[in-house]
């Protein structure tokens, strides 16, 4: 859930920037991303919504199923307007009580050594039992962190204090039913230069095997001037994030 520059590395065709939560049924259990108890400690930059009494569980439950690995392939075969783009979120920082903190990395399919776009959201909750995905820029040159999310020990040197907050770029999503949670950014607050936009949208929808992104960039009088026109990009989840013991060596 981040729409903006990228790097600028985006590919040509529909301008493809994406922007991600995730949606279960909040009596799913927690699996392959797990970690402490939701608590937040406190301001970091933003300072995290007032919590609803649920909304702890319920942004848990999400950060669970945002993780793994997603394709677009199977919509790229079918229409050409899109590209095969490769999604891959990672959990880090389990030992933080002011988590849940992913990684998230986005590259095409032919390309995935380059990603275009790379970035780490947390997930605060949010009042009425909504859940709040906050983006941060990683410091300096990005692809130094190219595949980490093979091997997220990388990150452990790595200080959150010193991430770049995105403001007016966080993505709120309500759930819609128990297997569906929608939303998107907040009218023109997502400022954006990217090819002569002024501001930025994203809407956002995800199921528990699924997460459609629709991120667009207008120009000062409302015109689009990137992203897909005809509808959101549509990512199949198909494998889980390596654990830490499947994570290759460092040394």
């Amino acid at each position: 859930m981040d729409v903006g520059s990228i790097n600028g590395r985006m590919p040509a065709k529909t301008g493809l920037i994406c922007t991600f939560v995730a949606a279960v049924p909040l009596s799913a259990p927690l699996a392959g991303c797990g970690g402490p108890p939701i608590v937040d400690a406190g301001p970091l930059n933003p300072p995290p919504a007032v919590a609803d009494p649920d909304a702890p569980d319920a942004v848990a439950t999400l950060a669970d199923w945002m993780c793994g690995s997603f394709s677009s392939g199977a919509q790229a075969k079918a229409d050409d307007k899109y590209f095969d783009v490769r999604l891959h979120v990672a959990r880090l920082w389990t030992d933080r009580p002011d988590g849940p903190w992913l990684y998230v990395e986005q590259a095409m399919a032919d390309a995935q050594d380059r990603p275009y776009r790379q970035r780490i959201y947390r997930l605060v909750p949010a009042p009425n039992g909504e859940v709040e995905s906050v983006i941060h820029e990683l410091p300096g040159d990005p692809l130094a962190w190219a595949g980490a999310w093979r091997d997220t020990s990388r990150f452990n040197a790595l200080d959150p204090t010193i991430l770049s907050w995105r403001p007016g770029c966080s993505v709120i999503l309500s759930w819609q039913g128990t297997g569906a949670m929608r939303g998107s950014t907040a009218g023109t607050a997502c400022v954006s230069t990217l090819r002569g936009a002024a501001y930025a949208t994203s809407e956002v929808t995800v199921t528990p095997t699924e997460l459609l992104s629709w991120d667009r960039g207008f120009d000062a009088a409302g015109r689009q001037v990137w992203g897909a026109t005809t509808g959101p990009y549509r990512f199949v989840k198909d494998a889980p994030p390596p654990t830490a013991a499947e994570a290759p060596s460092t040394e």
